[in-house]
């Protein structure tokens, strides 16, 4: 690679295997590179925060390299940050860029990323120092949206093509022949009827709301039944994995764990969110998540760095919300207290009360009147 230019992501290779970039790992990937490989010019972009993430004890160092222009930083508000500032200035040098970086964004404009030798890789071995290999481009969601995007976009707009019965002139009716009259139009009350059928058929549809709405735009599932279930049954939200780094999106990372893949979003990682998953996470790099939640319909699970996860009051797994009522179909999750037992003297008299609210009062039975006696008879005097 002789007579060439470099032009290295100090970003990401600052970052790699470490959770803040450091000027001394980028300088020293870039001397031991360019040991192993000769070049005309070398050039080290790193981006806008990057001064601000270095530590204290190096930003002097970081400001000198600035200056003498051993360091490049893209223009202030530069669409696709440092990533499309690297691509650029490979393009028009063709220069070899050392990156591990897969930047699918770009795929569907750049492809020379997957000539043999354009992009370089390399990671920190302890006790061995710096191993640099060739590299392919990882292909990923946002690889196959972006080449998609570009496909629509570069194809030319389809012309309203004629039938050929619309070509041909309609013909003169012949003579003797009864011109035929078009079809009866549907009467208004029929039209009035219809619409009020269409408009209490929109009614009693079930409700959507916006959410569910633009996750069934992509109703593709993430994971297979079998990986979903696996990562359901082993794990529940709020439970603490270990993940893999497999590839970054515009808006979070993607994650392996144990053959799942996962997501995880900007507002996850950090308080205020980065502008980059790439600034908190590397490829490749192995980091603890909290379980964050479900996406059922989809086979998705969502993660969150600890102390950034947005667990939801009442959330439950798939497997829990089948086991989260008791016999009385009350949630075993509830918060509510127990009301404290009253005593049974107490009991009783409200008891008792409630009776007798209850109860209808019985009619006491009619006193009959005692039977008069008849008046008794005089016996007749007897004669002396």
């Amino acid at each position: 690679m002789a007579n060439t230019h470099l032009v290295v992501d100090g970003s990401n290779i600052a970052t790699e295997g470490r959770t803040a970039p450091s000027l001394a790992q980028l300088d020293q990937a870039v001397r031991d590179f360019t040991s192993e490989h000769s070049f005309d010019n070398v050039v080290v972009v790193v981006d806008a925060t990057f001064a601000h993430r270095i530590d204290v004890s190096e930003k002097e160092i970081y400001e000198e390299g600035v200056l003498a222009g051993e360091l490049l930083t893209p223009p202030a508000g530069a669409v696709g940050r440092g990533d499309a500032f690297v691509l650029q200035i490979a393009e028009r040098s063709g220069a070899t860029i050392l990156s591990n970086d897969s930047f699918q964004e770009f795929h569907a404009t750049y492809e020379w990323l997957f000539s043999d030798g354009r992009l370089w890789g390399g990671k920190p071995v302890p006790g061995v120092g710096w191993v640099f290999v060739p590299r392919v481009p990882v292909r990923g969601p946002v690889s196959r949206r972006a080449v998609r995007e570009k496909k629509r976009d570069d194809s030319p707009p389809a012309s309203p093509t004629r039938s050929p019965a619309a070509k041909r002139a309609p013909s003169a009716p012949a003579q003797g022949r009864t011109k035929q009259t078009d079809s009866p139009k549907p009467s208004l009350k029929k039209a009035a009827s219809a619409r009020a059928t269409a408009k209490d058929a929109d009614a009693s549809a079930p409700q959507t709301s916006p959410a569910s709405r633009s996750r069934n735009k992509s109703a593709t599932p993430i994971n297979t039944p079998g990986s979903f279930l696996a990562f359901v049954t082993a794990h529940q939200i709020g439970a603490t994995v270990s993940a893999t780094v497999t590839d970054f999106s515009s808006h979070g990372a993607y994650l392996d764990v144990d053959g799942a893949r996962c997501y995880v979003s900007l507002k996850s990682m950090g308080e205020p969110a980065p502008r980059s998953a790439k600034e908190i996470l590397a490829m490749g790099e192995v980091r603890s998540f909290i379980v964050q939640g479900f996406d059922t319909p989809r086979r998705g699970i969502d993660l969150a760095l600890a102390d950034f996860e947005q667990l939801e009051v009442g959330s439950q797994s798939p497997k829990q919300s089948q086991e989260s009522t008791d016999s009385r179909g009350r949630s075993k999750g509830s918060t509510k207290q127990p009301l404290l037992p009253k005593e049974p003297a107490e009991e009783a008299k409200v008891a008792v009360k409630k009776a007798a609210k209850k109860a209808p009062a019985k009619k006491a039975p009619a006193k009959k009147a005692p039977a008069r006696k008849a008046p008794a008879k005089k016996a007749p005097a007897r004669k002396r």
